[in-house]
Order: C-alpha cells, then structure tokens, then sequence
C-alpha cells in the first residue's frame, strides 16, 4: 500500500501529494528566504506523516515543540544534557522509536552543533536490528552543515558536517530519511545538498540562491526568476516523491502553531503626551542606601617601606618567582600528576565525559593533594589524558622507545591521539591489537562503527598499518617505528 501525505493543492486545484515510501529512499531539500512559509510546510509535511513514520526534528529555535501536545513528540531541552547525554537518548529513541523533538534553543551556536551532532551521531551509530524507517528533519540546516567556515571552532565544525554528511549521505541504507530545510542555499555545503533528490523551493530574492534553486530543478537561468514571484506559502517541487517536472504546489493549513510566528499588527495604545511624558522619564525609585565608603588608611612613610623589605624573611624577596626544581622533583610531580590523572580515569563514565568536565576534576583532585606549582593548561592535560587512555605501565613508560610515539603522537588531532598510544603500546609491548570495543572506550564513544572508522582514517593519514592474519584476528604496525602487535579479535570484549 502507498501512503500519500498532503501538502496542499496544485494550481490546477488538484491534491499535491508526497509519496512517503519514496521519500524515505531519496530524501528532501526545502529552500526558501525568511517569511517564505518553510516553517509551515515542514509542520504540515510531520503533521501529515506523524501516524506513518517516526520523526525527529532538529530545531534551533524552539518552532515545534508544540508537536508534543497533538502528536506525542518527546521534547528535549538539549541545554540540560551534555553530548554524551544526548547520544545515548538518541539510541533509546531508535530503539524504542519514539517521535521526539530536540530543542535547541538557549544554545550558542557552537553548543548547537555539538548538541546536534551528537544527537544525528547517536540516531547514526545504531546497531542493525534498530534500522526501522525515521524522518530526520533538520530546520536552518546551513547552521549545521555550513559550506565556509565561520565563528564557531573547527572541530564543533567538522563534528556538525560531518553528522550532516552522514545523514544525507549513507542515511538511507539506515532507516534514516533527511528533510533539511534552509534559507541560504548558497550557505549550505554543497555535498550535503546534493544528496536530496527531492525540492521544494520557495520564495527567494539573491541571485547566487536563485541560480542554485535553478540548477538543482533543471531549470535555465532566465526562469529562475520565477523565484522572486511566489507567494507565502508556494513552492516549486520537483522530484521522484513528488512530481517528474517542476509543479506549483500551495501549501495547506496546519493543526498546531509554531512559537516562532512573527508579532501581529495591533493599535497603539491612545496615552496623552503629558501621561506618557510621566511614565517614560519620571526618575527612577531610590535604592537601599550603599554602605559609607571607608577612606583607605594612610600609606607608610618611604622609610618604614625600606625598613619592612629589609626585615623581611630572603624566602619571601622571590616568592613571584618559584624556586628552580631539580630533576628528582620534576620526576615526583609528574608521577603525581599521573597518579591524579589515573583517578580522574578511574570514575565510572570517564571516558564518555567531555575534556573539559575531566579537567575540572583533575584540576580540584590537584589542590585537594597539594600539589604546588602552576597546574597543567589545557594543551598539557590533553597529553596527559592520552597517555592515561593508553593505559602505559611505568615499566614500558621508562623505555627510551616509548618517547618516540609520545613525540609522533601530537601530529594527529588531540581525541585521535589516546588511539594511537593505545595502539603503540600494544605494539611496543607485543600485546594483542585491541578490540573495536577497546578503541571506542579510549576514544571516548560506545560506538564500534566509529572505532573502525577511526582506523580507517589513521591509515589512511599513514600513522598506521592494519592487516588481517589467517584467522582472521586484526594486526597492527606503527608506521617509522616498525612495532607491530600481536593478532587480536576486533569483536572481542574490553579487559
């Protein structure tokens, strides 16, 4: 049976019609300029669907949450769960499948990305007896998968695209179905729009967009005109879901309201010049009285000055400046910092906990030992956290080779580098290659899916060689130091 939803009506008066099974195969791309009516199709498009198909929606502005009270979509407040948090909900809402709706709104742009990309890794990374059909819809989908770089960090960067590029990508064979919705198709990377095979183009002014919209139905360049002229709520569709040429589609009403609808014209209130004179510039109310200010005491006389420096004890004349430490206690404090640093590794969940959260708890374990001097920045406890994960006894830490792969390892990225260690030391002390299990935990994932991919991409960046033995067991060598480990089973448990 063929399940149909409605958008609206054609110009000819007859049902415009989406083929949902098609959708699901082949994915949709909604365009169109603020006051377009893009918001409005999407809510008709999941109100339409919400019986057929679970859905999620990510939304940066809070738009439907209202979903909730018709359709029994979750609502998640990403702004009070961490990353790891909303990986893990993402999983349960496969496994369980519930519609839910993941609000972003409170967020930065940068906790955005990571919140969302988390969230799309989590609905990404699911075992295969989870792939049931999922409308993902992403609204303001240029925020998430931009096509140049802007103020945010590089890595929330590449996690967001990278999240975006796999949804559109290799979503399908997943179950997962990607709507992305923009207003800026022009600042939408190229590769994750070109996945869609479907259109709905709306109501656009900037010539760089129209070419695009333009392009992607197969129209000539003088048509694209034809963009500037829709009206609110009209759009262009095209594709295998739902026309074989571009149709003029009216999009129909919807049962529940966005809470991002712009403010409606209403009168002004008639006040007299005089009254609004009194309400608007009257002074303001008085305060509780601030305490008298205290005059500071009177400065010592220069001598008394000359006269306290030289009275004071030689250990005080320096203390701006800490004493030179010999290399036995530069030695002793570094096996503190490790001992801190392998308590810090042994809390339950550490190693799904974000950097900085760790090195909060590393800086309080710190100051509860004592330890003196300026503590590790967060470009040394990174090191630090690496050689942790690597899980390195003191007795192989002493050999002159484990120095080398500490040196190598900075040329990879920071959450790349426990991996590497990890690997190292199985190599340099002939142990079995660890499991897909072992570097999902020292990359900080539950994912085995994400652990083989970052081999795949070690190797591919040459740091690394992995090969398979007769039986099947994963061997790896460490490229310029020539280590190699001992066979070992990537489906086996961690230790």
């Amino acid at each position: 049976m063929t399940v149909s939803v409605d958008l609206g009506r054609t110009e000819a008066g007859q049902p415009a019609l989406l083929d949902l099974e098609e959708l699901l195969a082949t994915r949709l791309l909604v365009q169109g300029n603020s006051g377009s009516g893009k918001s409005h199709l999407l809510r008709r498009l999941l109100e339409q669907s919400a019986p057929w198909v679970q859905q999620a929606v990510i939304d940066p502005e809070g738009d439907f949450v209202t979903l909730a009270e018709r359709h029994g979509h979750l609502v998640i407040d990403a702004a009070a769960h961490s990353e790891a948090g909303l990986q893990l909900a993402a999983e349960r809402v496969r496994r369980h499948r519930v519609s839910v709706v993941l609000d972003l709104e409170g967020l930065d742009a940068e906790g955005q990305m990571r919140r969302a990309s988390a969230f799309l890794g989590g609905l990404f990374e699911m075992e295969r007896d989870a792939w049931t059909p999922m409308l993902v819809v992403v609204d303001e989908a240029q925020l998430f998968a931009p096509a140049v770089a802007g103020e945010v960090s590089d890595e929330a960067r590449k996690l967001s695209l990278g999240a975006m590029t796999n949804l559109m990508c290799r979503g399908r064979k997943r179950g997962l179905a990607g709507v992305i919705a923009t207003q800026r198709l022009a600042k939408l990377a190229k590769n994750v729009a070109a996945e869609a095979s479907n259109f709905l183009m709306g109501r656009t002014f900037l010539d760089i967009d129209m070419a695009r919209a333009a392009d992607l139905l197969g129209l000539e360049r003088r048509q694209a005109e034809q963009f500037r002229e829709l009206e609110r709520g009209h759009f262009l569709a095209l594709g295998p879901a739902l026309a074989r040429r571009p149709l003029p589609v009216r999009i129909g009403a919807v049962e529940t309201e966005s809470r991002g609808a712009g403010p409606k014209l209403t009168p002004l209130p008639e006040t007299p010049v005089a009254e609004a004179r009194e309400l608007i510039l009257k002074p303001p109310e008085p305060g509780p009285p601030r305490p008298a200010a205290r005059r500071p005491p009177p400065l010592p006389q220069p001598d008394l000055l000359a006269q306290l420096a030289q009275a004071r004890p030689a250990a005080l004349h320096d203390a701006a400046e800490p004493a030179p430490q010999s290399p036995e206690e530069v030695a002793e404090r570094r096996l503190r910092l490790e001992e801190v640093m392998r308590e810090v590794l042994a809390e339950p969940d550490s190693a799904y906990r974000p950097v900085p959260v760790l090195y909060q708890d590393f800086l309080v374990r710190c100051r509860i030992r004592g330890l003196a001097g300026k503590p590790p920045d967060m470009a040394a406890f990174r090191r630090l956290l690496a050689v942790g994960r690597a899980g390195i006894g003191e007795a192989a830490a002493a050999r002159p080779e484990w120095q080398q792969a500490v040196e190598r390892a900075p040329s990879l990225p920071e959450d790349l580098q426990g991996v590497y260690l990890l690997l190292a030391r199985s190599a340099l002390e002939g142990a079995p290659c660890p499991s897909d299990a072992a570097i999902a935990l020292a990359y900080g994932s539950r994912s085995l899916g994400r652990a083989r991919r970052v081999l795949a991409w070690m190797e591919e960046q040459g740091a690394i060689f992995c090969r398979p033995d007769l039986a099947g067991r994963r061997i790896v060598t460490i490229a310029g130091l020539g280590w190699e480990t001992a066979p070992g089973d990537p489906e086996a448990a961690v230790a």
